[in-house]
């Protein structure tokens, strides 16, 4: 056995440690102009008008649902497969969640299970739907916009895995955050993520108004009077300390710069894990793909009948690491977590659940070698049989 392979990892090199240094030695080590660089460029790169970059992935969508003006009285409509922080988000801010059900075989919240859960509503004003880009794939937006509109409620889409990732509407490709169907699009940079800055998050908008209330927010609501008293500054309303550092932002920047260079090694390795996985374990799928998305995938989440197997997940969750390969969850469903059981109940959600009790996530990231991939394939196929 070689080193241990861990599900995902930062790619770090040269040029990053370098770029950080000499922001280090600048003026500026937050609040200065690499933030607005790194703004710049990345709203350039996905197609976006505009770009906020914050201290962390769950800052963007408590932004988001702030300058929005979600509150009290409101719902947003939440897959239950995806991390907590989608659903906390519009809990911050007095809102209720409802939670839509997701394809068994993606994980993807689809018009079909945003209209169930639409229809569940009843007398409630729903406010925003956020779609998640779950391990990359990108979510069928002219449908879910084209639903959340009729309900008088904005798109928002949590897409913190999709960097890179493209969908494809009436022929046109769409990078994920460009914003053609969507208020707000919402980045991660967490060191697992497909670019990194250690912690850091990314709004994206066409909205000018909307980038400058999450500007605004992002610095505990202070506002400034152009040629007044330098001093001088109010506050109209409450904002939060959601800056980011100009340190991490330079990493950023050179990690930007890669990111071209990260994509195309996500799809070799996950084009490879596909037929090894076809070769040697057929009972082994890949999280399903739809025709219109081409991810750049931050996950590598396959699905196994662990029933079928004789096998608990945990069993072959501890046979992996004991053979150096690490894996994780994506992820449990949402409407089963205690806070929100309790306060709603636990939903009949049949395609997350479906997605749970297969769902296993292999090693992913940049730096891997083919190999890897053989190793991987090879101890899961011994242990499966």
């Amino acid at each position: 056995m070689t080193g241990f392979l861990p599900y995902g990892r930062q790619t770090i090199e040269d040029d990053d440690v370098a770029a950080v240094a000499e922001a280090l030695r600048g003026d500026f080590l937050t609040t200065g102009p690499t933030v607005e660089a790194f703004e710049t460029a990345f709203a350039a790169k996905v197609g976006a008008r505009r770009a906020v970059a914050v201290s962390n992935g769950t800052a963007t969508l408590h932004l988001a649902m702030m300058a929005l003006g979600v509150g009290e009285g409101d719902v947003c409509v939440v897959p239950s497969i995806t991390f907590l922080a989608t659903a906390n988000c519009a809990r911050y801010v007095g809102a209720e969640v409802v939670f839509a059900d997701v394809d068994a075989d993606s994980g993807l919240m689809t018009p079909d299970t945003l209209g169930r859960a639409l229809n569940g509503i009843r007398g409630k004003r729903v406010k925003a739907v956020l779609p998640v880009h779950l391990r990359g794939d990108v979510c069928d937006l002219p449908a879910l916009k084209a639903m959340a509109s009729a309900s008088g409620a904005t798109l928002v889409e949590d897409a913190p895995h999709a960097l890179g990732s493209v969908g494809t509407f009436d022929g046109v490709a769409h990078p994920v955050g460009d914003g053609a169907y969507s208020s707000f699009a919402s980045f991660s940079f967490h060191p697992v993520k497909t670019l990194a800055t250690g912690e850091g998050g990314m709004l994206t908008t066409n909205d000018p108004d909307l980038a400058a209330r999450a500007r605004l927010l992002r610095s505990h609501g202070m506002v400034r009077q152009p040629g007044g008293d330098p001093w001088w500054y109010e506050m109209p309303e409450l904002g939060f300390n959601y800056r980011i550092p100009d340190v991490l932002c330079a990493l950023g920047l050179s990690q930007l710069k890669k990111l071209d260079r990260f994509v195309a090694r996500r799809r070799a390795l996950t084009g490879l894990y596909a037929r090894r996985l076809a070769e040697r374990a057929p009972r082994v799928r890949l999280a399903a793909s739809p025709a219109h998305s081409n991810p750049a995938l931050h996950l590598l989440t396959v699905l196994i009948d662990f029933e079928a197997e004789g096998l608990s997940r945990r069993t072959v969750v501890d046979s992996l690491k004991a053979s150096g390969i690490g894996t994780q969850v994506h992820y449990i469903p949402v409407h089963r977590q205690p806070y929100y059981a309790q306060r709603q109940g636990v939903a009949d959600l049949p395609g997350a659940d479906a997605w749970y009790r297969r769902c296993l996530t292999l090693p992913l990231y940049p730096t891997m070698a083919d190999g890897d991939v053989d190793r991987v394939v090879d101890a899961l196929a011994a242990i499966l049989g």
